[in-house]
């Protein structure tokens, strides 16, 4: 039997998505009765969805692709690298492209993070660290460590391993029971702190806690803390002032690996190659993805330090015990290659500095509608938090989050032409990450699109 031509026109690939392709984080039961935005081509800071309606990338794809769309820069890097090499492992072998871009991650990353373990993907590159302190530990004579520390609500990844340590309880509920060497601290959201949100400066309570879960779990059986510079879920949680100076501190005082989860806030999300330079502290190993190759090919990884390396080197028949198909990929590794290299010649770091003061004036100037409680962020990723009162910070319930993120302001701003997250895993935010190329009439776009729509959602909400 011959199989049945793939369709290209609009109405049959929209019957093919509904019933064969199953996206991730996705209501299937939606797709079914609306079907999906099909997203057919982007430049620069837009994308085109198969009608030919033009949207702004308010989100880089999923924080991702950082210098824009449609660059043939990269496009070439990967067509070259196929016609010379499209594939090899790196076990026990090495390619060109991934020798070179270690160097350069190596170059780049703060202090003696100078051993890159890549992966194929944020999750991967999570996991990849998590069983590398395993194992370092084991080889230094301390195999008790295997516990990891995190924070709530922070998101670390999805597969089994990164998921335990990922803190938002709806991704978690459908896979319980967990790994229970996973602990939980408190976040960074002064908003919402119950110590010092109405004090003037945080207390550094936040950090403190990571310290009292440490000895509460036992020091001696601790492995890593891994925190983002900035944490992404809860909405652009900024870290108070001297918060990973007391984590390092704390690390280094029961002799704990501190983690750097970088998947969203390196190469330029926050105005700086690594979000640890953005804040002025040193990791021990630092995870990222994403916006290496601002998403025009898949590829992640860890930067460990050497003295997480030493025992692998001092030890001849040493080997990390962990690997993955498509880690490294030559094809990727030269996409990345040729992604920094824009990003350096183009100075997309000072781009993201530059504007930095702009974005975040109009951010805050939309605090000033009733709608919305706090404004935070800093470089390319800010959030609005949204309440119904101002005054008492009383946040939506379930039911009416729902009709304004899903009901009322989502489909408002893709109607609009701006494409963004709406997110309610913690408190309601709406959550903005242009593309870093991004100036003054993208920016100056996005604020009115936000102002316009939320504008209209707290008139339907007072009607309801």
């Amino acid at each position: 039997m011959s199989p049945t031509p793939i369709a290209t026109d609009t109405e049959s690939r929209d019957a093919n998505a509904r019933r064969h392709l199953w996206g991730h984080f996705t209501r299937l039961g939606s797709v079914q009765r609306n079907g999906y935005p099909v997203i057919a081509r982007g430049e620069g800071p837009y994308v085109w969805d198969q009608n030919g309606k033009k949207y702004l990338d308010g989100l880089s794809g999923l924080f991702t692709v950082n210098i824009g769309h449609g660059r043939r820069e990269l496009a070439d890097a990967a067509h070259e690298q196929m016609s010379k090499l499209s594939y090899f492992p790196l076990w026990n072998y090495a390619t060109e492209p991934a020798i070179d871009l270690a160097k350069w991650l190596a170059d780049h990353a703060p202090g003696d993070l100078n051993r890159v373990f890549f992966a194929a993907g944020g999750s991967e590159a999570v996991e990849s660290a998590w069983k590398m302190a395993i194992q370092y530990f084991r080889m230094i004579g301390q195999p008790q460590r295997r516990k990891v520390i995190s924070r709530d609500y922070a998101y670390h990844g999805t597969t089994m391993g990164a998921l335990s340590i990922t803190g938002v309880p709806g991704l978690r509920e459908n896979f319980e029971p967990l790994f229970r060497e996973a602990i939980k601290v408190r976040n960074t959201n002064h908003y919402r702190c119950v110590v010092c949100s109405n004090q003037a400066a945080c207390t550094l309570d936040c950090a403190d806690d990571i310290e009292r879960k440490i000895i509460e779990a036992g020091p001696e059986t601790v492995a890593m803390v891994i925190l983002e510079p900035m944490q992404n879920t809860g909405g652009a949680l900024v870290p108070p002032e001297g918060y990973w100076q007391r984590a390092r501190q704390i690390c280094d005082k029961y002799g704990i690996l501190l983690v750097s989860d970088e998947v969203i806030c390196a190469f330029g999300r926050l105005g700086h190659f690594f979000g640890a330079d953005r804040f002025g502290y040193q990791p021990d190993m630092i995870t990222f993805a994403k916006g290496v190759t601002s998403g025009y090919a898949p590829l992640g990884g860890v930067i460990a330090s050497d003295r997480i390396a030493a025992p692998f080197i001092e030890e001849p028949t040493a080997t990390f015990q962990h690997g993955i198909t498509f880690a490294g990929h030559p094809v990727s590794s030269a996409v990345a290659l040729a992604n920094v290299k824009i990003m350096e010649d183009e100075d997309i770091n000072g781009n993201v500095l530059r504007h930095e003061p702009m974005f975040t004036d109009m951010m805050k100037s939309l605090g000033e509608l009733p709608i919305v409680g706090d404004v935070r962020g800093c470089g390319y990723f800010h959030v609005l938090e949204l309440v119904r009162d101002k005054d008492t910070k009383e946040t939506f319930t379930r039911e009416e989050c729902e009709w304004l993120l899903r009901g009322v302001l989502s489909p408002h701003f893709f109607k609009s032409g701006l494409i963004c997250r709406t997110d309610d895993r913690a408190d309601p935010v709406v959550v903005l990450a242009p593309t870093l190329i991004c100036g003054e009439e993208e920016l100056s776009f996005i604020g009115n699109v936000l102002h316009e729509g939320l504008t209209e959602a707290w008139r339907q909400y007072q009607l309801r």
